[in-house]
């Protein structure tokens, strides 16, 4: 029995000659015994990704009273229920539970990254064992088997290539690369980054084409595919900027609370003699009323509306608090293939011997025009005014093993890209290719293979007047460099045969590169009547060249779109994919990303450290052929330099980098399972414009919660100011903390839900993106705070002694208190709606019909808890007249205009409320 195979080769796999390979892994050509491959399966284990326990229901619940604020009233329950005071504690907790319970309901779907990608390896493979061929279930697979691969298969493992025949490889979901891979069995440089590994195959691709044979040398944990997903494991989801802003503040104000708390505590029990039981419900009244109970469930209702809203803009929000940060975002960093760009192949440019013709439309629609110096050429003109592109599109057309159809309103392609962008020009041609193969059959074939790298095909020629007489001509589609040596002439501008101009050909060539494009030349000869067979020596000389054509995935026009709006809002974008450099600087042009970008490439980031990766990121716009690595380091050295980064991406490869981001978004239609799983946000669209749609969303949540922490936090202050003051001169408390819980949890809830709705300001992507440390709590927004605040401790505790004044008991002169501090925070609304502008006009007057539903519903809680005989015994409140109503709804006014002096005044001294 052989030995089991080195886990460090002296060499990387790829760039050891296959015999190396096979001796290093302790294998023979004809495969492992069966014997062998059960000790290795001992040793190396199935070839299947661990599985990751998610969290239980359990653990989402109890992580939702993580929270300091909640903390402090978990802690004033526990200690009132101590006391006995149950009405209070049984209040106090449900606040309590209903903030946990709105948070674990929104919490988005347990993490299933890992899973997903353990759902690309294939569930069988074919290996030779004991010398014969059989089919085994994939996770039985172990190093040193040898595997046969034929199109249609998707890799089992990491292979090492040992005989390939016309083998191409779609690698797009881990590299990012626009077409299939040609692979070969030639070793390649030991620091050959993954897209030109070309001896390699790796676990979870596609075989597009062609037969092989290879030995397995990495399964499970170990391939590339269960790399990534530990790399994944290791990411830690990041805390985004708003739930740190409000981390900050939580902590902030429980400081604040306990320590005013502690302060009114002594005070009362040292300075007032109060009795230790009464100061303590003080001091509890005061946490109370300082803490916003609201905001939490607020937040994640306002958060949760915004998700409704992007998902009628196509954005599919997985983990809420992403909804804020894209409104924060400062930078994108965007995959290229099937998100910038439409991941499906196009001919933009064909070069005949009389110039360029442009090619419009993109995709595998067959629509758009073609145009030669600005003249559009019809289809049915096409023969007489460019008969050197008619006679190319026959040869797109029949010298061609792809198909394409249309279903529900989209061309789908069956076969290579490149064919299919070929049937597309076709199309543009004005020619049906299905009927064109069957006019004119196919006789014989050389299939193209990575020898000679063309394909050939032998196909009978259209006689005068269209019949068939018997007349062959022989069509060919490869690279360049190999076809125009085969070539003696070329097609001349009015359709006769020319001699061949090689400078010509070789300087347009070299244009197309520098443009990005993939270039194949395309050439035909005529062959005898009557010859049915097509050998090598037909095509190895005088051929006469049509011309060439320049393919690219070409980008979205809405992208170019977005892009354009991104840089408006003040937002970069970054393109960092596994695609070639020159193409990728290319489609940044066309992008709008800038001209004559440097693309910075993987070697150049594997040289450099942390620091240097830092300096790059500031400026460099375009990343090429990074690897899920390379990915992940551009977006933390992003964080790193204090940028709120969002990350898109479609591929298995970009989902570490989806995780890392402060935002993943992921393409929902071609993007692969693993990368929706790392996202937090899924594209229904695959749209790179339904992103700066998003954007505008967030800022638009983001402008909302401002305006709601600007109307809460005002009503808590004035209920502190007046416990405090209550104690400070020594009289009864006017709300007790019964009564602050039901206006902190129903009418102040009720009334700033409404601001939740608000809609987009007109400036809103117009903006730079605001800083990532700007505090929630802007200057304005303390005065505001501080001014309102004062204003309610006027109307509460005013209000309060009036009662008092006129003989009313202590319970009735707390029920005017409540009614009051409600009434002022209804006018107090239609004030906040407009920061700086007036109040006092008809729509601010009017409001929007969520704005009077919202009061009316406010009004109607208000009735049950002054006259319903249960709400009575539940916070001792009593009934109120109506001359004692009329006064309360006058405060309510009052506060109003003096809110709107205060406007007026700040207005006329240009004083910024933002």
């Amino acid at each position: 029995m052989r030995s089991s195979p080195d886990k460090q080769p002296p060499a990387p796999w790829h760039a050891l000659s296959a015999e190396a390979v096979l001796a290093l892994s302790h294998a023979a050509a004809g495969g492992l015994t069966q014997a062998e491959a059960d000790v290795r399966l001992q040793t190396h284990g199935p070839n299947r990704l661990a599985e990751v326990e998610p969290p239980g229901l359990l653990a989402r619940l109890l992580r939702q009273f993580n929270n300091l604020l909640l903390c402090v009233l978990m802690a004033a329950a526990l200690v009132t229920a101590l006391m006995g005071h149950w009405v209070d504690t049984a209040v106090i907790m449900a606040v309590v539970v209903l903030n946990a319970v709105i948070g674990f309901v929104q919490e988005g779907k347990a993490e299933k990254a890992l899973q997903a990608i353990r759902h690309l390896l294939s569930p069988h493979a074919v290996v030779l064992r004991d010398g014969h061929q059989r089919e085994v279930d994939a996770a039985d697979l172990v190093p040193g088997d040898i595997v046969l691969l034929a199109s249609g298969d998707s890799l089992p493992a990491d292979v090492r290539l040992l005989l390939a025949r016309n083998l191409r490889i779609d690698e797009s979901a881990l590299t990012g690369e626009s077409v299939p891979v040609e692979k070969g069995v030639t070793a390649v440089a030991a620091d050959a980054p993954i897209g030109d590994r070309l001896c390699l195959g790796y676990a979870g691709t596609l075989v597009t084409q062609g037969q092989a044979r290879a030995v397995v040398v990495a399964t499970g944990a170990s391939t590339e595919i269960g790399r990534i997903g530990k790399m994944i494991e290791s990411v830690e989801t990041g805390t985004t900027p708003l739930l740190r802003k409000m981390a900050a503040f939580s902590r902030t104000l429980t400081l604040v609370i306990l320590v005013a708390a502690g302060a009114l505590f002594l005070f009362g029990l040292l300075v007032r003699g109060m009795g230790a039981a009464e100061v303590f419900m003080t001091a509890v009244g005061l946490a109370v009323s300082a803490i916003p109970e609201g905001l939490p469930a607020i937040m994640t209702i306002t958060l949760a509306i915004g998700v409704q809203r992007m998902a009628t803009r196509h954005a599919v929000i997985r983990r809420l608090p992403a909804v804020e940060t894209l409104g924060s975002v400062t930078v994108i960093c965007s995959d290229k293939t099937g998100t910038l760009t439409r991941n499906e192949m196009t001919v933009q440019e064909v070069v005949c011997a009389n110039g360029v013709i442009a090619v419009e439309g993109a995709g595998y629609a067959p629509e758009g025009a073609l145009r030669i110096d600005d003249e559009v050429v019809a289809p049915e003109a096409l023969k007489a005014r460019l008969p050197a592109l008619h006679a190319l599109a026959e040869v797109a057309a029949l010298c061609n093993d792809a198909a394409l159809h249309e279903r529900d309103g989209q061309w789908q392609l069956s076969g290579d890209p490149t064919e299919g962008a070929l049937l597309t020009l076709a199309g543009k041609a004005g020619m049906n290719p299905a009927e064109m193969r069957f006019d004119r059959p196919r006789l014989d074939l050389i299939p193209f293979e990575s020898e000679h790298r063309f394909m050939a095909t032998l196909q009978t020629e259209r006689g005068v007047g269209g019949s068939r007489d018997g007349a062959r001509v022989v069509m060919v589609k490869g690279a360049p460099e190999r076809v125009l040596p085969m070539c003696a002439n070329q097609l001349g501008a009015d359709g006769t045969i020319e001699r061949l101009d090689g400078e010509y050909w070789h300087a347009a060539v070299e244009a197309q590169a520098r443009a990005g494009r993939r270039v194949l030349a395309l050439a035909r000869r005529a062959l005898p009547a009557g010859t049915e067979d097509l050998d090598h020596a037909d095509v190895a000389a005088g051929l006469t060249l049509l011309g060439l054509v320049g393919i690219i995935d070409p980008p979205r026009q809405e992208a170019i779109e977005a892009v354009a709006q991104c840089r408006t809002a003040g937002i970069r974008v970054v393109m960092i994919t596994g695609d070639h450099g020159v193409t990728a600087s290319a489609i940044a042009g066309q992008l709008g990303l800038g001209e004559g970008l440097h693309a910075i490439t993987g070697p150049e980031l594997e040289a450099a450290n942390d620091a240097q990766l830092r300096e790059l990121v500031r400026d460099t716009r375009v990343f090429a052929r990074a690897s899920p690595e390379h990915k992940l380091r551009l977006v933390r050295a992003m964080q790193a330099n204090g940028e709120v980064v969002a990350m898109t991406g479609d591929g298995v490869n970009d989902a570490p980098a989806l995780k890392q981001a402060d935002v993943g978004i992921a393409m929902g239609r071609k993007g692969t399972e693993a990368a929706k799983q790392a996202g937090s946000i899924v594209l229904g669209d695959d749209n790179f414009a339904s992103i700066a749609h998003a954007v505008e969303e967030g800022r638009t949540v983001y402008d909302n919660l401002k305006k709601t922490v600007t109307f809460l936090l005002p009503i808590n202050g004035g209920e502190s100011l007046s416990l405090l003051l209550a104690v400070l001169i020594g009289v009864a408390l006017p709300i007790s903390p019964a009564q602050i819980l039901w206006v902190n949890m129903v009418s102040s809830v009720a009334l700033a839900l409404v601001l939740a709705f608000e809609p987009t300001e007109v400036d809103v992507m117009r903006r730079p993106p605001r800083r990532p440390d700007e505090p929630m709590l802007s200057r304005f927004v303390l005065w505001r705070i501080g001014f309102v605040s004062t204003l309610f401790l006027a109307g509460i505790f005013g209000m309060y002694e009036w009662a008092l004044w006129h003989g009313a008991p202590v319970e009735t002169a707390r029920t005017v208190a409540v009614n009051t501090l409600v009434a002022m925070e209804v006018f107090y609304l239609f004030s906040v709606r407009y920061l700086k502008a007036p109040s006092f006009t008809l729509q601010g007057v009017k409001g929007t019909p969520r704005v009077l539903l919202a009061v009316a519903a406010v009004f109607a809680l208000q009735l049950v808890f002054t006259y319903t005989p249960f709400m009575q015994g539940l916070f001792a409140s009593t009934a109120l007249s109506l001359r004692t109503g009329s006064a309360i709804v006058g405060i309510g006014v009052a506060v109003l205009v003096v809110l709107e002096l205060e406007k007026l005044l700040l207005r006329r001294l240009g004083v910024v409320t933002g």
